[in-house]
């Protein structure tokens, strides 16, 4: 079994973890068929970076059975188009991201006055356009298995992205958990470029609805995982880490969820086909000074 390569990060058996640039994605095998997932593909120049890395663990040519995206932003499917071209990799997602994935709909606006630090206040100009993979993209199946990965299963935990989905090994407690939440504050560029610890919720300047992200991190930690990775941070598999989510859940609403900010109150409202209506931006003369400070 290959531990580690110089792009990776062994996580547990038959996972490693690979951070582009501030974003966090996954090679999972499956420990029978020997074949391979890819969870997640990073940003669009990551595309290069992320094949050496397969050739690493995998052997030169080998190539994914399947790509499983979380969610479709910007910073996570930023190379599955290439990628699924070049491999001839089926790709698979939430039918609730299917309009982001298809060209029929852009996301939510982001909210920059939320969460303070850099990268939040630069969330104003992330892209959040949808891009189309119609001719690779498939629905995750019903049932909530992952394809091509015995013993795992996946999740819906909207609120982040409205088909974000989070997935779990029952056999090691193993839970990769996307943007659902995060193990570093997401919001701050030195935080995560230094991988700093901390259990936190999602990404809190593209959350377009709070109720359903707590809602969300309540199911997560209702699976009492023992390893958590995300879209960004480190590895936690510290002690004590399911005490930590499970107050994370409980007291999302008084320590997470913002106030007086866009979508505090009201969510964007969403369906099959896309986003259907936001609430008005809450004027903030503090928030174009952050972002000015923040480029």
């Amino acid at each position: 079994m290959i531990e580690s390569s110089p792009a990776t990060t062994w996580v547990a058996e038959g996972v490693w973890m690979m951070t582009d640039i501030f974003v966090n994605l996954y090679f999972i095998q499956n420990q029978d068929s020997r074949e391979w997932v890819l969870v997640d593909t990073g940003l669009v120049t990551g595309a290069s970076k992320i094949k050496r890395a397969a050739a690493e663990l995998f052997g030169e040519g080998s190539r994914p059975a399947a790509i499983v995206l979380t969610h479709g932003h910007f910073d996570h499917s930023g190379s599955v188009k290439s990628l699924a071209e070049a491999w001839d990799a089926p790709v698979y997602a939430h039918p609730m991201e299917m309009p982001y994935l298809t060209g029929r709909s852009s996301y939510p606006p982001a909210d920059p006055s939320v969460g303070g630090g850099a990268i939040a206040w630069l969330s104003g100009l992330y892209p959040l356009t949808p891009i189309d993979i119609s001719d690779r993209v498939q629905k995750l199946p019903e049932d909530g298995k992952v394809p091509v990965l015995d013993g795992w299963k996946w999740l819906y935990t909207p609120g982040h992205a409205p088909g974000h989905v989070s997935l779990f090994r029952e056999a090691d407690h193993l839970l990769v958990a996307g943007d659902a939440l995060a193990t570093t504050k997401s919001e701050s560029a030195f935080a995560t470029m230094t991988e700093r610890k901390k259990l936190s919720g999602p990404p809190a300047f593209v959350v377009y609805d709070w109720k359903a992200a707590g809602d969300s991190v309540k199911k997560l930690s209702d699976l009492q995982p023992a390893t958590i990775v995300s879209g960004h941070g480190p590895v936690l598999r510290e002690k004590g880490i399911k005490d930590k989510l499970e107050r994370l859940a409980v007291d999302f609403d008084i320590f997470t969820v913002p106030k007086d900010t866009r979508y505090a109150d009201k969510p964007a409202v969403v369906d099959e086909d896309g986003v259907v209506s936001v609430p008005p931006e809450i004027e903030d003369s503090n928030g174009a000074l952050m972002t000015v400070a923040g480029i």
